[in-house]
């Protein structure tokens, strides 16, 4: 029988082969003690503070083992059992080429990853080096991996062009290069007369529907024959809502045919609400997500093998349109941002303003004419331009007023020292905020979150694509799970966040300086689905247009003498009143608050978002906010 020693912990402690026994003759050595010894304190039988030093020492010596396979797993030398590193690839996101290799880590990185593992702390002093260009066998290899494609729609990415991230519009007549190619693929195309009509039949149509309330419950029935009998209802509306519309039409569609022939309609009307809500965000705000909730359901491949027909289709871009008629020249004469301009008239005279008119005009039509051929009419080219002129539109109404509070954050502040009374320094627990900043960490904090804001609604059409693509792909199921605020579709969004990282890392090298949490939140409770991404960053100028015109308007609101004696006495004229009002929005519009407990609140790329509309919510107990009144305003619900 093997010799034993008793533990003090009871349990019996197998000694070592060949090592003389506590008591015996030899010299004496002491077992080494479990975890449960240690944690009991009876390390004194087994030798007190040497034993810990013996088994710290064989922690080390495990540790540096462990290190050094992983090493050599690293450099290529793995077991053929373990997983396989792609060649030419990204470590971390395995679908990027690699661009540069870590010293430190021994590992290939893409430029958005390295500075999103290497952005703070020891890591930030690795050194690393430059990889030469994929090679002609790297590059196959590259065309066979999954990509960001934009293939609205439908699932999948293969076939789909890849996402590029364009830089600022080109000036007016100069050199457009591909800016406008790789825009284009993600501009939808402006609905027709035609199309409107049957838009207003499908809002109707969701209008009346049921389908999430019948759909997204905790049932035992079978939810695939329920989806099915949802779907086919919500056609059969349709359909007689057509039919009442267009008698003829509809006779020619529905009779003696089943939904199965009909397909294609299906899909086109489907289409139509899809375009039209991504052209205008403010839209359909009751009826969009019924959609896409059905549409996704509709790509369950049970659901779709019991419905025998497909309901997606892909959304009906510029590039697209153009490209299927041999028109993509378009899209790089340089006259385009001349027939794509947007007319102001701030500080013009109608005579400037008459002549930039007619001069667009001549641009649309001299571009029509010379690339109009037998398959690519006049009038789709023109319905091309307009589209783009719609995606300007966007971009002034949604993206520039970030420009604008960027300005007056420099304008109005000093990133280095704060002004008596005008300091933007928070405090945790004081005032509602859950973080703690000086002036300058507050002023680096707003500008860099701003100009995140700003980098996402630049691309905002391309993300709304890259989202409907993560909720319509089949691969990619979603759980139905309580997130504390219901019920909610609770799915990844892998295309979405890629994106995402890129405008972020974007956005950090833009601002040079990054304070706070770098993280985004898609799939889990506080951002469920990509839907729900969408929804948040489309409520961004709808906090920020008021404030801008509430700021625009303080001069001319103060040419009458009793609104101008009422600055004057309530709070020391109109530039202190411009900065009491930007000074409390920078500060705890930007604190962290906002959330149900102190987790899910902070510095994450959505708390900051949080915490602006929780500010929103606040603001009619602001002293300030008989100002914004006398400015027009109503409310933060996109009306002002």
């Amino acid at each position: 029988m093997d010799p034993e020693t008793p533990s003090a912990s009871g349990i019996p402690i197998e000694a070592p082969a060949g090592s003389p026994i506590p008591g015996g003759n030899g010299s004496l050595t002491h077992p080494t003690p479990t975890l449960s010894d240690i944690l009991d304190g009876h390390v004194d039988t087994f030798g007190g503070n040497d034993a810990l030093s013996q088994l710290a020492a064989n922690y080390a010596e495990d540790m540096s083992c462990d290190e050094e396979e992983t090493v050599e797993e690293k450099a290529g030398n793995a077991p053929a059992g373990g997983k396989a590193k792609l060649q030419g690839f990204c470590v971390e996101c395995e679908d990027q080429p690699a661009v540069v290799f870590c010293e430190q880590c021994a590992d290939d990185y893409c430029e958005v990853c390295f500075h999103a593992q290497h952005r703070k702390g020891s890591r930030k002093k690795h050194v690393t080096k430059p990889l030469a260009p994929l090679s002609v066998a790297s590059k196959t290899t590259a065309e066979k991996a999954p990509s960001l494609g934009v293939q609205n729609g439908k699932a999948g990415g293969d076939g789909a062009p890849d996402v590029v991230f364009v830089g600022p519009q080109p000036a007016l007549k100069s050199n457009v290069g591909d800016w406008f190619l790789e825009r284009s693929k993600f501009i939808p195309v402006r609905l027709t007369l035609n199309e409107r009509k049957y838009l207003r039949l499908l809002e109707a149509a969701l209008t009346v529907s049921d389908y999430t309330d019948k759909i997204d419950i905790l049932s035992y029935t079978s939810k695939s024959k329920r989806i099915v009998a949802q779907i086919k209802e919500l056609c059969a509306i349709l359909s007689g809502l057509v039919l009442a519309a267009d008698y003829k039409a509809g006779q020619s569609l529905f009779q003696d045919r089943d939904f199965e022939h009909n397909e294609e309609f299906f899909q086109r009307i489907f289409e139509l609400g899809r375009r039209h809500k991504i052209m205008n965000p403010e839209k359909m705000r009751s009826t969009y997500g019924k959609l896409v909730y059905m549409l996704q359901d509709s790509q369950i491949p049970e659901v779709k093998e019991m419905l025998s027909f497909s309901c997606v289709d892909t959304i009906k871009t510029v590039y697209n349109t153009l490209a299927a008629h041999d028109g993509l020249r378009v899209l790089e004469d340089d006259l385009i941002t001349v027939a794509t301009q947007e007319i102001l008239s701030e500080g013009k005279s109608r005579h400037q303003v008459q002549g930039e008119i007619k001069q667009k005009e001549r641009a649309i039509e001299q571009l029509s004419r010379k690339y109009a051929h037998s398959e690519l009419s006049t009038e789709m080219i023109k319905q091309c331009l307009y589209s783009i002129g719609d995606n300007h539109a966007f971009l002034r109404t949604n993206r520039d007023p970030c420009d604008k509070m960027i300005a007056y954050l420099k304008r109005n502040f000093n990133p280095e020292k704060s002004e008596s009374g005008y300091s933007l320094a928070i405090q945790s627990g004081r005032g509602g905020a859950r973080l703690s900043h000086d002036h300058s960490k507050q002023y680096h904090y707003v500008h860099q979150s701003l100009t995140l804001w700003r980098e996402i609604l630049h691309d905002f059409f391309m993300l709304w694509g890259l989202a409907e693509q993560d909720l319509l792909n089949e691969n990619n199921p979603y759980r139905l799970r309580d997130t504390g605020q219901g019920l909610n579709r609770v799915q990844s969004a892998p295309k979405v966040s890629r994106a995402m990282h890129t405008i972020l890392h974007r956005a950090q090298q833009r601002v040079g300086y990054w304070v706070g949490s770098s993280v985004i939140h898609l799939g889990d409770h506080n951002v469920p689905n990509a839907l729900m991404f969408i929804d948040k960053y489309t409520q961004i100028y709808r906090i920020l247009l008021p404030m801008v015109n509430c700021i625009d308007q303080l001069d001319h609101i103060v040419r009458d003498a009793g609104v101008a004696r009422y600055v004057e006495t309530t709070f020391g004229g109109v530039e202190k009143l411009r900065k009491d009002i930007l000074c409390d929005f920078f500060r705890h519009a930007f604190d962290g608050s906002g959330a149900d407990n102190f987790f899910d609140a902070g510095s994450c790329i959505d708390g900051r978002l949080t915490s602006a509309w929780n500010w929103c919510s606040n603001l009619e107990k602001k002293p300030f906010f008989p100002v914004f009144l006398l400015t027009g305003f109503v409310g933060f619900d996109g009306q002002w």
